[in-house]
């Protein structure tokens, strides 16, 4: 005897059409404003995509920034199993941060120097969201900032953090707490300036690599973070291969040097103790 047939729950017919009084799926993400903000000023092709890819990897910037001030805030509870979970989403995002130069990649020099003259002065140097990332991860310098002091509401939030501790002088502290010596120089040292490798703090993180049983917590929380960093080398790797695809050697139109600026800036090391241990492990 032949079955009735099953009723197709998800046809067409039964799924919700209209929306005159309800909450769209356009309406939730403000889809209008959003693609709206896509307004390029040529009619180079390739400039819809510069244009994307940037307001794409500001929005993951902005999750970036959103993951790392909760994980700090944990941290300076002494919370240290929670900021994992949020130290994870943040070396995700990344990743698609990184990606996203592989799209840019397929635009050639001659497509770029369509619309290239358009947007003058304009660089990602100026990104508030790069800059407020860097600043909580611990590159800090007070120069970079300067960009920002016309907008009150950008400088403001950069400035206070650039006074705060970054996500690593926390965990130093978090390590001080459980009776790790910290030294006292590097627990009191000027929060706007970044941090520098310290034998001490070198022989905290030995005591923890060579225990990770006792202190399992503060070690996966140090591989976490250098997770972290290893991917930040990457999108600094990724972008400064993408500009010297693009421009070759000249200079960005921020006024920095492109691709020398860039290449420098991969010779930052943000957890210099969380590489160094590994040599004397």
């Amino acid at each position: 005897m032949a079955s009735s047939p099953v009723p197709d729950r998800d046809a067409p017919e039964r799924a919700r059409l209209d929306f005159t009084r309800r909450l769209s799926y356009g309406d939730y993400l403000h889809l209008d404003a959003l693609l709206g903000a896509h307004q390029p000023v040529t009619d180079a092709h390739d400039e819809h995509l510069f244009i994307t890819v940037h307001h794409v990897s500001e929005l993951w910037l902005s999750l970036v920034v959103r993951e790392l001030r909760a994980a700090m805030e944990q941290l300076a509870a002494g919370i240290t199993d929670a900021p994992l979970k949020g130290l994870t989403r943040v070396v995700r995002a990344q990743e698609q941060l990184t990606a996203a130069w592989e799209v840019l990649k397929t635009m050639t020099p001659a497509d770029y120097l369509q619309f290239r003259w358009a947007f003058g002065e304009a660089s990602g140097f100026q990104s508030a969201g790069y800059r407020m990332v860097e600043v909580l991860l611990g590159n800090r310098n007070p120069t970079f900032l300067k960009p920002h002091a016309h907008r009150p509401d950008l400088y403001g939030p950069l400035d206070a953090a650039l006074h705060a501790p970054s996500v690593y002088d926390l965990t130093l502290r978090l390590l001080a707490r459980r009776g790790l010596p910290i030294p006292a120089e590097v627990l009191e040292r000027d929060l706007t300036r970044p941090h520098e490798a310290h034998a001490g703090v070198l022989e905290a993180w030995l005591t923890v690599y060579r225990d990770p049983e006792r202190y399992w917590d503060l070690y996966e929380l140090a591989e976490k973070l250098l997770d972290v960093e290893d991917n930040f080398r990457a999108w600094r790797f990724n972008h400064l291969t993408t500009v010297e695809r693009t421009i070759g050697l000249k200079r960005g139109s921020g006024g920095t040097s492109g691709a020398g600026y860039l290449r420098r800036a991969l010779e930052v090391v943000l957890f210099p103790e969380l590489w160094e241990v590994r040599t004397h492990l």
